[in-house]
């Protein structure tokens, strides 16, 4: 069945950016009134003088001819040429025999050109040749008698308006001017919100920069402002968490201890020996635990090779019997905490060796992030349960029953230090047939 062109939305043309939507809707509106103003000047103004002119002089060129052919004489000729240089500016030659058109300079003349022309014809009764596209500052106007063709030069400035190239000029320069002043403002005012954007992005990966100075209007400042007092609260909430944990730690592990101590004196039995492995898994709980809540602790970012921590870990796996294959493509290094995502890669392979036979880790440098795919040959999970899976303390024994180990806290706090990092996990099904575990990490932009 064919699919459904999509149809065209005049959003989708539309710039997406705030600095362009704002520059956008300051300077669309300014062109458009500049170019109404134009086309009004022109039509209205610089059209209508232009056409006054010209049939100023196509009178005066009527008159000329008219005193001329009344007394068609070499003294009258001669008055006449002084009479037109001043003060009409109009210089006139009488050429016997010559043909009334001439070569034009240019094939397409001014569109006022047809001003002149229409008045001379309308003046004069007869018809006429004119020609405006040759250079210099006259034009030609060239007319049949009965002695020859009368031919008169007259200045472009009395034939045509020079005002409206120069008003559009004038309109074309302030609309520049105002849309260049609309830039520089547009873009103080965009700076602090990318600036915001860029602080709250780092924050969210765990890189305190600092504060910085809050610019802008009085809206963005307010909101540098609470980003501000967001990241201290958050900041304090972590060392307070931190704190606290230390002292669970302290608390519980000295018990732990002295527990472990007190049997070890004893004397051996099957009793002692459960006692033993319950402690171990309590102490195995308990770090587990404070992992999680602990998060990516106090790192400091740097750029980390994924391959190279992924080919580690794997190796480790190795070692103990793990059957792990690596598999590369592109750049594996990002910027991140590197004990951070060690842990988190060690808790996805730890996850695919305790389920499957076979495991394959898949690590792809693309423009835009770097992909860790682990994939297992197990019994996978059904997709309904992928979301369940990464729930702290979720145990799915029931399709994942050869995990015995942990506490269900592997996938959530692979998840949580994936997103620390701006990205994060997804489960699908794997081409091995059991789980495939996703990490994406973007890059900083």
């Amino acid at each position: 069945m064919q699919q459904p062109k999509p149809s065209f939305r005049f959003r989708d043309i539309l710039p997406k950016g705030l600095y362009w939507r704002t520059l956008l809707i300051i300077a669309a509106p300014a062109a458009l009134l500049q170019l109404i103003i134009t086309l009004v000047f022109l039509d209205d103004h610089w059209q209508a003088t232009s056409k006054r002119m010209s049939q100023g002089v196509a009178s005066d060129a009527a008159l000329i001819i008219q005193l001329y052919e009344r007394n068609p004489t070499a003294e009258n000729f001669a008055d006449l040429q002084r009479l037109a240089w001043r003060p009409l500016r109009l210089e006139i030659e009488l050429q016997p025999g010559a043909p009334l058109d001439l070569q034009r300079c240019r094939a397409v003349g001014s569109v006022l050109d047809r001003y002149l022309t229409r008045a001379l014809q309308e003046q004069i009764g007869r018809d006429v040749w004119y020609d405006s596209t040759c250079p210099g500052t006259q034009v030609l106007i060239r007319v049949p008698t009965e002695e020859g063709v009368l031919q008169l030069k007259a200045y472009r400035d009395r034939v045509q308006a020079r005002s409206g190239p120069l008003f559009v000029a004038w309109i074309s320069g302030a609309t520049i001017f105002l849309i260049t002043i609309s830039i520089l403002f547009i873009r103080n005012q965009v700076r602090p919100i990318i600036q915001l954007a860029e602080a709250m992005e780092r924050f969210g990966r765990g890189e305190d920069t600092g504060p910085f100075r809050a610019r802008g209007a009085r809206e963005v400042r307010a909101a540098a402002l609470s980003f501000f007092d967001m990241r201290q609260r958050i900041k304090r909430y972590i060392e307070q968490r931190s704190q606290l944990l230390a002292g669970v730690s302290h608390d519980l592990r000295t018990p732990l201890t002295r527990l472990k101590l007190q049997l070890a004196l004893l004397p051996p039995s099957p009793e002692i020996e459960d006692a033993k492995r319950d402690l171990a898994e309590m102490e195995e709980t308990l770090d587990e635990y404070l992992a999680f809540a602990k998060g990516i602790a106090e790192e400091a970012p740097a750029e980390v090779d994924l391959l190279v921590l992924a080919t580690r870990l794997a190796t480790d796996s190795q070692r103990t019997g793990g059957d792990v294959t690596m598999e590369s493509a592109g750049d594996p290094r990002i910027p991140g905490r590197a004990r951070a995502l060690k842990r988190c890669l060690a808790n996805l392979i730890d996850n695919a060796i305790a389920h499957g036979d076979k495991v394959l880790v898949a690590v792809t440098g693309e423009a835009d992030a770097v992909i860790v795919a682990v994939d297992d040959n197990g019994p996978g999970i059904p997709e309904d349960l992928y979301e369940e899976a990464f729930r702290p303390f979720s145990r799915l024994d029931e399709t994942r029953s050869r995990n015995q180990k942990g506490v269900g806290l592997g996938l959530a706090i692979a998840r949580d230090v994936a997103r620390s990092h701006g990205g994060d996990i997804k489960l699908s099904k794997s081409p091995l047939g059991g789980l495939r575990a996703s990490l994406r990490l973007p890059r900083p932009a």
